[in-house]
Formats: C-alpha cells, sequence, structure tokens
C-alpha cells in the first residue's frame, strides 16, 4: 500500500483548470434526462427551481469536504483508501464490492438508457423495448470496445463536453426566447389541472434523488488537487466556481424548459430536450439535440465502464478471491476479466431495466440508497481520520469545521432515507445486492486468517 504522505505530482494547475475540468467531469448525458423526472416529482415549477438550487449547494459544502481528504491523502484509491485508513479494510471492501455489482454498474445501465432514449427519437427499433435494446448494445459494445483496447482519445472527449455544453445554451435559448409563448402557458394549465402538481410534493426527497444524481462528479475532480498550485486557494476557487457555474447552467436549463413546456410538458416528456427542440424548431431541431444527446451519453457510458473497470482490477489485486479480476492483459493493456465481469453484471441491470419498463429511472432507483450510504461515510471519515492522524498535513482544511461537514452528512443521510422511502423495490433490491457481499467478507476474513498462522 502506497504511503500518504508519497511524492507528489508537480503542481502545475490552475483555478481556470479545475473549473474546466470540474465542468467537464460533471456535465453529462443525466441533464438531458434528469429535469422530466424532477418536475414529475415536485409540485411547482418554483419547487423544481428550488431542488436545483439546493442540489448546488449540497455538492458545494460536499465538495469542500472531499477537499480536504483528497489533499491530505493523495491517493489513486479515493473512497477505497479513506475507509481503509479510518474504519479498516472491512469496509473498504465492501465499498469495492459495491462498485462493482451496485453503484458504478448501476450507473453504466442508466447511461446506457439515456443514450438508448434518445437514439429511440431518431431510430426507433421495435415498439416497447427499443430504449431497452440500445442500452443493451451500447454496454455490450462499449465493453468490447474496451476490452481489445480501444479508446476514445482525449480532444474527441473534450469536444463532446464542449458539445454538451453548447447544447444546453441552444436549449437555454430556444425555450426562453424562440418557444411561442401561448405553448408554455397551456402546458403549465395543464398541470395545474393535476399529475404533477397533485403527487409531486409528496416526493421532494426523490426529485433531490435526480437532481443530486446529475450534479454528481465533482468528487472525482477533488483528485486533481495534488496537481493544483497554491492549494488552499485554486482548489477551493476552483470547486466553488465550477459548481457555481455548472448550478447556473442547470437553473436556466430548466427554467427553459418550464417557460416552453410548462411542468406538465416537463414531466410528461420522455425525452424533454427533443421536445423543447421539437416546439422551438420543428422535427428538425428534436432530429439536431437527440443526435447531440447520444452522442454525450456513449461519451459519459464510455467514460463509466473505463473507471469502473479500473476499480475492479485493484480489488482483484487486493483481495485473493476475486483475484480473477485483477489480470491485466499485456496484449491490449486493458483489465480484459473486471471489464467482461463489470459489462455482464450492467447488462443484467439493463434487463432489470427493461423488466421494469422504466429503464433509466429503476437504475436511479437500484444506485441511490448504496451511493448515498458510502458518500455519507466518506464524510464520516473526515471526522475520524481528524482524531486519529491528527498530525497529518492538511494543506486544505474544511472551513467552519465541524459545521460544514456534519452539514454534509446530514444531507447524506436525508438522500439516503429519500431514496429509500420513494425508490421502492428498486431502493431495495441494490441494498440487498450490497449485503450479499457480507458473506464474501466472512471468507475473505478467513483465508487471511489461515494464511497468516
Amino acid at each position: 500500500m502506497n504511503d500518504p504522505s508519497q511524492a507528489r505530482l508537480a503542481s502545475s494547475l490552475s483555478t481556470v483548470d479545475v473549473v474546466a475540468l470540474t465542468v467537464g467531469v460533471v456535465i453529462g448525458a443525466s441533464v438531458f434526462e434528469t429535469p422530466a423526472l424532477v418536475a414529475g416529482n415536485t409540485g411547482s415549477g418554483w419547487a423544481a427551481l428550488l431542488a436545483w438550487t439546493l442540489g448546488g449547494g449540497v455538492s458545494i459544502v460536499g465538495a469542500l469536504c472531499y477537499a480536504e481528504l483528497t489533499t491530505a491523502y493523495p491517493h489513486a484509491g479515493g473512497d477505497y483508501f479513506y475507509f481503509q485508513r479510518a474504519f479498516g479494510d472491512w469496509l473498504a471492501f465492501l465499498f469495492a464490492w459495491a462498485r462493482l455489482v451496485v453503484i458504478q454498474t448501476g450507473s453504466i445501465a442508466l447511461l446506457a438508457f439515456v443514450f438508448g432514449d434518445y437514439a429511440t427519437e431518431l431510430w426507433p427499433i421495435g415498439a416497447q423495448y427499443s430504449p431497452s435494446i440500445y442500452a443493451a448494445l451500447a454496454v455490450a459494445g462499449l465493453t468490447l470496445l474496451n476490452a481489445l483496447g480501444v479508446r476514445q482519445g482525449k480532444h474527441v472527449q473534450r469536444g463532446l463536453t464542449v458539445a454538451t455544453i453548447v447544447g444546453l445554451l441552444v436549449l437555454i435559448g430556444a425555450g426562453l426566447f424562440l418557444v411561442p409563448e401561448s405553448a408554455g402557458q397551456a402546458a403549465a394549465t395543464g398541470a395545474s389541472d393535476g399529475g404533477a402538481s397533485e403527487s409531486g410534493g409528496r416526493s421532494f426527497g426523490m426529485a433531490m434523488v435526480f437532481v443530486l444524481l446529475t450534479y454528481g462528479g465533482w468528487n472525482e475532480a477533488a483528485y486533481l488537487s495534488a496537481e493544483v498550485r497554491d492549494l488552499p486557494r485554486n482548489m477551493t476557487r476552483g470547486l466553488l466556481g465550477s459548481l457555481g457555474l455548472i448550478a447556473g447552467l442547470y437553473l436556466l436549463v430548466n427554467w427553459a424548459y418550464l417557460q416552453g413546456l410548462g411542468l406538465a410538458g416537463m414531466a410528461g416528456s420522455e425525452v424533454v430536450a427533443a421536445d423543447l427542440m421539437r416546439a422551438a424548431f420543428g422535427a428538425p431541431g428534436a432530429k439536431l439535440i437527440s443526435l447531440l444527446v447520444v452522442a454525450a451519453a456513449l461519451s459519459s457510458t464510455n467514460a463509466t465502464i473505463f473507471t469502473g473497470a479500473r476499480t475492479s482490477f485493484a480489488l482483484g489485486r487486493d483481495v485473493r478471491f476475486f483475484r480473477f479480476l485483477g489480470r491485466w492483459d499485456a496484449d491490449t493493456e486493458t483489465p480484459a476479466n473486471a471489464l467482461l465481469v463489470q459489462g455482464a453484471v450492467a447488462l443484467g441491470l439493463v434487463g432489470v431495466g427493461a423488466w421494469t419498463r422504466q429503464g433509466f429511472e429503476a437504475m436511479v432507483d437500484y444506485t441511490a440508497p448504496v451511493f448515498w450510504l458510502f458518500f455519507g461515510l466518506a464524510g464520516a471519515a473526515l471526522f475520524v481520520l481528524r482524531r486519529i492522524e491528527p498530525e497529518t498535513d492538511r494543506p486544505f482544511r474544511v472551513p467552519l469545521y465541524p459545521a460544514v461537514p456534519l452539514l454534509f452528512c446530514a444531507a447524506c443521510l436525508y438522500m439516503l432515507w429519500s431514496s429509500v422511502a420513494y425508490a421502492g423495490a428498486g431502493a431495495l433490491l441494490g441494498v440487498g445486492v450490497l449485503l450479499a457481499g457480507i458473506p464474501l467478507l466472512a471468507l475473505r476474513t478467513t483465508r487471511s486468517q489461515e494464511a497468516s498462522s
């Protein structure tokens, strides 16, 4: 295991670099899917916008906590390493297990469903299961490409990020300035008759689950802390600036949806971005934005497959029971076994989404409780590590400690409760799969004791 005091990389990143990289990580395909689900779980347009504002605030609070952890303990293992130091190998193992069978694979499946929904808008194949078929093809195809060693270049990834932001700006302009006002008013009147307004107020917690899913990813950007010059100042400014920019874009695009489609129009849409562009530009506008979302979804799915397999590979290197995952293919320079196992699990989850006929929403239900459980434990790890390792150098310290990390932990607890209370059977399935790792943990502990005796 590497020591946390290992030599750090060259400090070459500025505030602007942190902002650019964080925005690139966070803004992805989900923003074209979740606004409709948030609208369906809130009672009014103002409640929907409030949810997006609160999501930005929670993300900023959490980013400050992660900034301290990553600067004090720079390590490629991220959360796995923090759990190992704060709580021991047992929790680190359960986290790695959760990444393999719930968090990362569920994220792959939900992003694939975004691709499926918008690909169906362009080229439907079959009436009922078209999004699921597309999702399965995306998972299988991208897993195979990665296993063969075929990777997208960084310039392509950057280009898709720029295209995604341009697409958001086009949506904002279309909704606020180009859609006839009567269309939005008619849809808003429909909302007052029932639908979203009738049931949404009881599901604000679930709306926050979708919102914070869309804000997800800033914790990955925090891993850049070892490369940021003038760390305390630039990391703080970079995180606050990037999340402020993201929150502003999300608020504007949701305002545009509300203006262009109304709350009922948003809540009833399967492809909300395409419907807004159709209202502004007709069928060609819907096709154009759908094509953009297809590209963004493929990019996000590919990146999640790539990083997830590396986590599983690390698990295989550390744990004898999963040694087959820790094999590196020298010819393709990939963790081929880890990729194939991850792909098989993700395909199984696509099958679950197809069976429930909810796709993206089912995968959010499946992943959210486990994700928020470990996210909250990361906040708790900050308290534990400050207590048991007070001598560790902390280039960045959370301001207003302990209030800020306590607020973050409280938010995670609320999100954990919300995801279990509102998500239903999908959430229970995710928790059950996590608990299935406990017997494996016991087996791992027994074998470790036998090896040391």
